[in-house]
């Protein structure tokens, strides 16, 4: 603490490593110091934490992903996120600078994973914990701990303050043995600690043979003993539940996920969880509960040997399918009637739905449990469960439209589109190629988007002329045109988008016909046709309108309204604006409400009103700020 205090940091934030092997109690000793330093001292804004192994997509970390979540816990708004690293990297540099904060980063592997999340403050802290030292920590960290697994004096020390147990005092050879089966983990000390509280009666020298019987015949490491024991005390909910979670696809649970995988009713889930918690064998620090690695694997093991390959199908399926359903739902409500080709999933017995209260909750759902779903997408893949991975990956579309983290979105159009692949569904595989493109452009790649396009078309070309297979291949070819649009060739791009509003008419699909109208109305103001994109925009919107679609309403009437500037109707620019704005306001969407300010900042510019400009202006900066977004 004393180094923390006496830091005089040169442009650059304290960083203290807390290093050593799992299971030590590097991330309780990172609470310990974050808890310590907000209450010396009152000036401490914020305590930011994020779990890169929650972030990490076959063994990588996106960069891009992490400073999304520090960006958010920062209070950036979603919609204020931009989506290249550079762009977050500046963000949070200039959210952080000169700011009193302590970032917790925890399970870092390399110290190239961390540079980029240093906050831009030498009044900052961060801490970070790692299985090895990080040699490549640019600059190095200013103390580096290495936390090594306790002592038998300090083992003892906790063991006799977690249970207060007069037996430990009055055999203190007996202890002392007891205590080095744990191998100075703390974990493993706190699940000795449950058990003598749990076995009163019991003599020590029982608990001590009982677990080094266990370690000669079974040949485990000695502190999975102790986890053993812990394990053969629950019921057998409890011990189901323990061993399902092993496979559990993400790295944190929820109450009503743990009810889904175990499959016998929310009052047997929490009957189990209990036992777990008691048994200390769940990790509740985070507000989700969650299994450590060592834990996991030690469910895991105990999954081999006393579960079989039925029950953990039987896990596998339920909780895949109940998530499936619970997206599909959720998505409903955020996005409404859209192109869906997954069938809806029915209830799953024994696992009662998520309430959502409306669409901000289910977006927000969504968000929360990205990591989980896209862990079920490989999980279904891994498993021949096809159809469920490329329908998980509908919903998951919707959430990314909102929050784009590309390299989690990649992965799991990538193994949505082999899924399909593997089924043989021609449809489902033209729609994953033409969403795993989308990503592709947004960050730059637009060879690979080309080369996605291409085979989505190929794919397409097999479809017969059912209305959905239809719509596919209209989809098809405006995927194509908003790829031309992202290179800035917005002939092709109104080319493609006029092709595709002739198949939608053709089907008919009003909804698709509106949606390609404002695309090409928006290709030919790109174009400065105007008279010809004023056109089509009126038809848009008014579509829109009658369509009931708020946000389509919206986004068509600021479109209009920018080329009604052009053509010099300004107070029916104004009014659309200000249509749009209330729009926004009432959908709370500050990113949307900062941009219509600005265009009406621009549009008093124009009129020569230089004040109401201002104050317009004044209006979206105020917006942005509250947002955490920066222009």
């Amino acid at each position: 603490m004393r180094a923390i205090d006496e830091w005089r940091g040169r442009h650059r934030p304290m960083c203290v490593v807390l290093s050593g092997l799992a299971g030590a109690g590097k991330t309780e000793l990172a609470f310990r110091i974050a808890r310590n330093l907000r209450e010396r001292h009152q000036d401490i804004e914020a305590v930011l934490y994020v779990d890169l192994d929650d972030l990490r997509v076959q063994g990588a970390v996106s960069a891009t992903d992490v400073l999304g979540e520090l960006l958010r816990a920062l209070d950036v708004a979603p919609e204020w996120l931009k989506g290249s690293l550079r762009e977050r990297q500046r963000q949070y540099s200039v959210k952080t600078d000169g700011r009193r904060l302590v970032v917790l980063v925890d399970n870092a592997r390399y110290g190239s994973e961390v540079v980029p999340l240093l906050p831009a403050s030498e009044s900052a802290v961060v801490i970070v914990t790692s299985q090895a030292r990080l040699f490549d920590l640019e600059a190095g960290a200013a103390v580096e701990v290495a936390v090594e697994p306790l002592g038998d004096a300090d083992a003892m020390e906790l063991l006799q303050r977690i249970t207060e147990d007069p037996r430990l005092a009055a055999e203190p050879d007996t202890s002392i043995e007891l205590v080095r089966l744990c191998s100075g983990l703390p974990g493993a000390v706190h699940a000795a600690g449950h058990l003598l509280r749990k076995h009163r009666r019991r003599s020590l020298p029982r608990l001590l043979s009982e677990l080094a019987t266990d370690l000669q015949e079974k040949g485990l490491p000695v502190v999975e003993k102790v986890w053993d024991a812990a394990y053969r005390d629950l019921s057998a909910d409890a011990a189901l539940l323990y061993r399902l979670l092993a496979d559990f696809p993400g790295p944190s649970f929820t109450d009503e996920a743990v009810t889904a995988l175990l499959g016998r009713g929310r009052d047997a889930a929490d009957d189990a969880l209990e036992e777990l918690e008691n048994a200390s064998l769940l990790d509740l620090r985070t507000g989700r509960m969650r299994l450590p690695d060592l834990l996991r694997a030690h469910a895991r093991r105990r999954a081999r040997r006393d579960g079989g390959s039925e029950e953990a199908t039987d896990g596998r399926r339920r909780i895949v399918e109940w998530y499936l359903r619970q997206a599909q739902r959720a998505d409903t409500l955020a996005a409404g009637k859209r192109m869906r080709l997954a069938e809806p999933r029915p209830p799953i017995p024994g696992a009662p739905d998520v309430q959502f209260a409306g669409k901000g909750q289910a977006l927000r759902w969504l968000e929360s449990e990205r990591h989980v779903l896209n862990g079920c997408v490989r999980e279904a893949y891994a498993y021949g469960l096809d159809e469920t991975a490329w329908a998980l990956c509908e919903p998951l579309w919707t959430h990314y439209l909102d929050f784009p983290h590309y390299e989690d979105v990649v992965d799991a159009f990538t193994t949505g589109l082999a899924a399909a692949q593997r089924t043989g569904d021609v449809a489902a595989v033209a729609r994953m190629r033409c969403q795993l493109a989308r990503p592709y452009w947004e960050q730059g790649r637009f060879d690979e988007a080309g080369r996605e396009l291409e085979a989505a078309r190929n794919a397409a070309a097999a479809l017969g002329t059912s209305e959905p297979n239809s719509k596919i291949k209209a989809s098809v070819v405006e995927f194509r045109g908003m790829l031309h649009g992202a290179r800035g060739e917005w002939r092709a791009a109104a080319a493609d988008f006029e092709t595709s509003r002739e198949m939608h008419q053709a089907i008919p699909n009003e909804y698709g016909v509106m949606l390609l109208t404002y695309r090409l109305g928006q290709a030919l103001a790109e174009l400065r046709e105007n008279d010809r994109a004023a056109a089509l925009l009126r038809q848009a919107h008014d579509k829109a309108r009658a369509l009931q679609r708020e946000r389509m309403t919206a986004r068509t009437g600021v479109a209009l309204a920018g080329v009604m500037r052009r053509l010099g109707e300004a107070d029916q620019a104004h009014a659309l604006y200000v249509a749009a704005l209330e729009s926004a306001r009432e959908r709370d969407s500050t990113y949307d409400q900062a941009r219509i300010l600005r265009s009406l900042a621009a549009a008093a510019e124009e009129a020569g009103d230089p004040a109401q400009a201002e104050q317009h202006r004044q209006m979206a900066d105020a917006l942005r700020d509250r947002s955490g977004g920066f222009a």
